[in-house]
This record gives C-alpha cells, sequence and structure tokens, in this order.
C-alpha cells in the first residue's frame, strides 16, 4: 500500500481549492492521511483570524471522501513525527510552499502539487465579510508598531494616518509606505472604516465619539473614555488581555491549580527620559495612567470588578506627575496591589497567590512568554510556556477585526464591564493625585 500523507493547515473556509488538493494528493497513493491544524497551533504560527472551528474543518475534510485517515496537527516538527509514525511514502502540499519542505526527502518523497489558481481562504474571508481600512489617529512611538503587525492580520489593510501636525504624518506615512496621510479628520473619515487612536491619552475622548458620529470602527489606546453609540465596535487596546499566553494564565488561575486566590501583585515599571509625554503632560501623563490599566487588568480578570475599596499611595514629580504609584484593592476574602513606574525601577513581575500555591510570571508578565506554577513541593512545580509573536499587537487586531464581522468569540478577553471598570478606577486615582498636588 502506498501511503500518503498532506497538510493544508487549517483548511478554513473550505472551498474548491482545498477540493481539488485533496482530489490530486489521493490520486498520488492508495491511501491518504489529512492533517488539519489546531487553533492553538495557527495562533502560534501567526495565522490569525480563522473563521471556522476544527470540527468544521474537520468534518469538511471528510465529507470530500478522500481522506482515509484524519489527523490533528498541534506542534512544530509533528510532520516528521507523523511520517515515522505512520510510515507515510509521500508527503504532498501546494506548489506556494515549493522548496519549503524539502527537509522531509530525507524521510520520503516529497511533492509539490500545483494550486487552484483564482481561489483562496483569504479571498473567501474578503468576499464574506468587510474588509478593515484602518487609519491611524496619532503617529507617536506606538503607532509605529502597529503597522508591521499589522500585515499578519487577514482582513486589515492600514491605509494612511492622521496628525493635527502634518509634517509629523507625513513622516510618519513615508516611512511606514502608507497610502495617505492628513490633518484633516474629515478626510481621514471619507478614507477609512475603522481607527486606532494612538494620540495622546487627552485626545482620547474626542477623536473616540468623533469616529463613531462618523460610522467608524474604533480600537483605543488605553485608557478609554466609553461611549457607546450606533452599532460600532469600540474597543479598548490592551494587548496583554488578547495574547495567548495571558489567557492560558487566566484559564490556569480558574481551574483551581493553586487554589483560592488571596493575592494578586502586579508591577509595569520603566525609567522614562523627562522629556517625553509620560512626564509632561501634567493632565495626563504620569506612571498610572501609563501604565494602571496593564497593572489592573489581571486584578479584575481574576478576583472580579466587585472590590470593596481601593487606595491610591504615590510620589509626584514637580509638575504634579505621579513618577511612583502604588493601587491597594481590598476584596470581601483576596487582597491586590498594582504598581507602576516611571522614575522608579521594580521587578516586572506578576505574582498569583493562592491556598494550594502560587504562580509566577516573570517580566516582562505583560507579555506572557511562559510562567511557572509553584507548590511547596517544589518537586511538583510546573513551566508553561506559550509563544508570543511580534509585540504582540497582532492578537488585538485580530479580535478587533474579527468582532467588526461578527464571527470572533473574544469578548471574554476584555469585557465592556471590564473596561468601564478601569475607567472608573482610572478616575478615582486621578482625583486622588489631584488632591495630594493641592497646595
Amino acid at each position: 500500500m502506498r501511503k500518503v500523507i498532506t497538510y493544508y493547515g487549517s483548511f478554513d473556509l473550505f472551498h474548491k481549492g482545498h477540493y481539488r488538493l485533496l482530489q490530486r494528493a489521493k490520486a498520488l497513493g492508495d491511501y491518504l492521511i489529512v492533517g488539519v491544524t489546531t487553533e492553538h497551533f495557527d495562533e502560534e504560527r501567526g495565522k490569525l483570524n480563522l473563521i471556522d472551528p476544527i470540527l468544521k474543518r474537520i468534518e469538511n475534510v471528510k465529507a470530500t471522501g478522500f481522506a482515509d485517515e484524519i489527523i490533528v496537527e498541534d506542534h512544530v516538527g509533528q510532520k516528521v513525527e507523523d511520517i515515522q509514525k505512520y510510515q507515510a511514502d509521500v508527503f504532498t502540499v501546494g506548489s506556494d510552499w515549493g522548496g519549503h519542505f524539502d527537509y522531509l526527502k530525507e524521510y520520503c518523497e516529497v511533492i509539490y502539487l500545483p494550486r487552484t489558481e483564482g481561489i483562496s481562504s483569504t479571498m473567501l474571508r474578503a468576499e464574506a465579510y468587510e474588509l478593515v481600512h484602518m487609519g491611524i489617529m496619532g503617529s507617536d512611538r506606538i503607532a509605529g508598531r502597529f503597522v508591521p503587525e499589522s500585515r499578519f492580520v487577514s482582513g486589515l489593510s492600514i491605509d494612511g494616518v492622521f496628525n493635527p501636525h502634518i509634517k509629523s504624518a507625513e513622516h510618519f506615512a513615508e516611512i511606514h509606505k502608507l497610502d495617505f496621510f492628513t490633518d484633516d479628520e474629515e478626510e481621514l473619515y471619507s478614507k477609512v472604516n475603522a481607527v486606532n487612536i494612538t494620540s495622546p491619552h487627552a485626545t482620547h475622548y474626542a477623536y473616540a465619539k468623533s469616529a463613531l458620529e462618523h460610522g467608524v470602527h474604533v480600537l483605543c489606546e488605553k485608557p478609554l473614555c466609553l461611549t457607546k453609540e450606533k452599532k460600532l465596535v469600540l474597543m479598548e487596546a490592551i494587548k496583554t488581555a488578547h495574547a495567548p499566553g495571558f489567557i492560558r494564565l487566566l484559564s490556569t488561575v480558574k481551574s483551581g491549580t493553586v487554589g483560592e486566590v488571596r493575592d494578586v501583585e502586579a508591577c509595569f515599571s520603566r525609567l522614562t527620559p523627562d522629556h517625553l509625554r509620560e512626564l509632561t503632560d501634567t493632565e495626563c501623563g504620569g506612571s498610572f495612567t501609563e501604565f494602571g490599566s496593564y497593572a489592573i487588568l489581571p486584578i479584575l480578570k481574576i478576583l472580579g470588578l466587585h472590590y470593596d475599596d481601593v487606595e491610591f499611595k504615590m510620589f509626584l514629580a514637580e509638575n504634579g506627575v505621579d513618577v511612583y504609584t502604588k493601587a491597594y484593592f481590598s476584596y470581601p476574602n483576596a487582597i491586590a496591589t498594582a504598581k507602576t513606574g516611571l522614575k522608579v525601577k521594580s521587578e516586572g513581575q506578576l505574582l498569583i497567590s493562592g491556598t494550594k500555591g502560587y504562580i509566577l510570571v516573570p517580566s516582562p508578565w505583560w507579555l506572557t512568554h511562559e510562567f511557572e506554577v509553584c507548590y511547596e513541593d517544589r518537586e511538583q512545580n510546573q513551566k508553561i510556556s506559550t509563544r508570543f509573536l511580534g509585540g504582540g499587537l497582532r492578537y488585538e487586531l485580530s479580535d478587533f477585526i474579527s468582532t467588526i464581522n461578527g464571527y470572533g468569540k473574544s469578548e471574554f478577553k476584555l469585557t465592556a464591564a471590564e473596561s468601564i471598570a478601569m475607567a472608573e478606577i482610572m478616575e478615582k486615582f486621578l482625583a486622588a493625585r489631584k488632591k495630594k498636588s493641592a497646595p
């Protein structure tokens, strides 16, 4: 019996190109094994915005009648393992991967099959769902990180940039090879159907409100001033909430691995030059407005929104901006601390303490590459790693696009109630800071 094995990735939005590839693969032998990737593995490979769940994708492959056996691919290196395990004689994929899998010739024959021209899952996605043309509002450091990350997200195109300082907009567009730049909001809204607001904090409310009134979806950097109008997406941009590692961390906590959580400590600090906005903006600058949303996130996600009290302790610069802040949360059965700094450097870890053990997420925990579950008996400790691609912005961009198109299930990652709770905490902090800085 001549065994053939093929992988065509996710088989998302199954189409005639998939069908013909399986048909050709079957013709190469007597027995066809087909590998279908898990959502988690696709995320690790940087393939975001899958629409069909894995069970549906497997059923679509099975319905063709070509597959004698269907297997699930969930990790790097599995192709070599599977070829040996199933004693495959032939490995085959589409010609767009030409040469990429030549290393498998050591184990079996490798054949690249011609693609069916004129059709792909990406094209079907574009036909069935809204292609998001995004404009960046602002051209600072964070804005520059979004453009390269966006190229990993299907269904998204960053077309232009807005900045009231036209020279800054022009320079940004030139560096990132965008189609247009402008200092006119009306022009921006006429050319895009979504905006990413990365401008200074004090402008967030006005820009978000204006964009929504023009029928444009909004992804807004934290902190977010919330308003709900029309049937549009308004999402707060906290990339940690959408990172695979952080989601896995929360799942581990919620499973009861360390028992009942009694304490959460989160720290985000960075030594910042005096001339940057974080230290010069006396209205919206400071360590807590800059990093507080990150430090509050795991506290609210793990302990919930219904804390009894929150108290702030801080050091202020001469201009009244906080350079180091601690927020102390009291819950009925737990306590928590959110620590932020711009002129004081501390260990940027996340520590979750429970009745059975604790979880330590090393710095930078907000990028969550790995964490360790620790117990009294150290031999039971377990390190868990999750791949974190690029700067992590691609994950929140992907969820933003899928939410716009209605096929996402990402609302749990950062709920409206959580964003509102963060905004309320930020308001309490600003009031406390104002009171402390008053003569």
